[in-house]
């Protein structure tokens, strides 16, 4: 099978990121750092809900979603989404068949069109078209909501998303808690309870030079 490709990203191309990153959001009966050191440790990230045009079809698969976000600019989604993450290069999620969404605006052709075919595929689960429709997204206004999320710079992957604690690029964890992760990550490959993450942690609040100090190889 042909390599997937992506690509690359100059250094100094500060609107963009080598990087993918997905905050870890807090539930009903669980907080952003419950959540967060349950995927570590579970090293699996669990597709919960269907995205885009498919979203309302079950012929959709669920995925799980990351942004593309520029280093800098990591506090914007950390301020909507919580302090917790993780993230992975590019290249990690396209060679796991995930990649970054399209829009299509409501009411626009190529919108319209992409409703004509997943209408038509609705109750044909093996249809191409559910490959796709996960990836697109129709932003616009709906009744009394509008749905504009293009500042996300949102990737997705389709299904759940398994990787091996030398998989991420960092981790995004607050820095009072650096330390603290450090030592829970150890001990717990010393007394083999789980997996031992050694790569960077990086404070979502922090600004670029001092995240490229620690990314620096």
């Amino acid at each position: 099978m042909a390599k997937k490709l992506i690509g690359t990203t100059h250094p100094n191309w500060e609107d963009m990121s080598p990087f993918v990153v997905h905050f870890t959001k807090k539930s009903a009966k669980s907080s952003e750092y419950d959540n967060s050191i349950s995927i570590l440790a579970s090293r699996n990230l669990q597709a919960q809900n269907r995205f885009g045009m498919g979203k309302n079809y079950g012929e959709s698969p669920p995925c799980v979603c990351f942004s593309e976000v520029p280093l800098h600019q990591l506090k914007r989604l950390a301020d909507k989404r919580g302090s917790y993450g993780i993230v992975f290069r590019k290249e990690f999620i396209v060679a796991r068949d995930g990649g970054p969404i399209l829009y299509a605006y409501q009411d626009t052709p190529h919108a319209m069109a992409m409703r004509a075919l997943i209408d038509d595929a609705v109750g044909k689960p093996d249809d191409p078209i559910w490959r796709v429709a996960p990836f697109v997204d129709q932003p616009g206004q709906y009744g009394s909501s509008s749905y504009f999320f293009e500042w996300e710079r949102e990737w997705r992957h389709p299904g759940n998303l398994q990787f091996n604690e030398d998989d991420p690029a960092f981790l995004i964890i607050p820095e009072d808690l650096h330390e603290a992760a450090l030592d829970f990550f150890d001990n717990a490959e010393r007394e083999q309870l789980g997996p031992n993450y050694k790569c960077p942690f990086i404070d979502p609040y922090w600004n670029l030079e001092k995240i490229k100090t620690i990314l620096k190889p």
